[in-house]
């Protein structure tokens, strides 16, 4: 399987660095709006500064080139997990936003192959996500790249417990 990300001219990816929050936090904040959440810029500037200082995600931007210069207009982002009986590492693709104005146009479709590059050049199992039931369209676009869906796991049972 060729993981190679090539992207059209009018686009570029790149993994941002802590102290480039400010290029993910509006669109960090319409993915909540997305899911129903209140818009809250000071706490989206807070999480997503938080987890790239302390190293807890990595987060690829998607710009748009418009009249050469770049414009953030989508994003994905990754958190690392393990498994110690299978003893490897494995990535989440947690959240995955592109701007309205922008979807349908390979951009969500860039930042998904970018991230499974990445987790491949990492050594990853695989890379796993999870979208809403209603949510067709990302469905579709997931199984267009290869993703499959899981069956309930017969050998494991989830449990959670809140905190807060």
């Amino acid at each position: 399987m060729n993981l190679k990300t090539t992207t059209p001219a009018s686009m570029e990816i790149r993994q941002i660095r802590s102290g480039e929050a400010f290029l993910v936090v509006p669109l960090f904040d319409q993915y909540r709006v997305f899911y129903k959440q209140t818009s809250d810029i000071p706490r989206a500037k807070a999480f997503i500064e938080a987890r790239l200082q302390q190293h807890e995600s990595v987060i690829f931007v998607a710009f748009a080139k418009q009249n050469d210069l770049l414009h953030p207009v989508g994003f994905t982002q990754l958190y690392p997990t393990y498994s110690s009986v299978r003893t490897v590492k494995n990535w989440i693709l947690n959240d995955l936003f592109v701007e309205a104005a922008y979807r349908k146009n390979g951009f969500g479709e860039a930042l998904i192959r970018k991230a499974m590059e990445f987790a491949a050049a990492t050594g990853a199992h695989f890379l796993q996500l999870e979208t809403a039931t209603d949510n067709f369209t990302a469905q579709k676009l997931y199984e267009q790249i290869g993703f499959q869906q899981q069956q309930p796991d017969t050998d494991f049972l989830l449990y959670r417990y809140t905190l807060i």
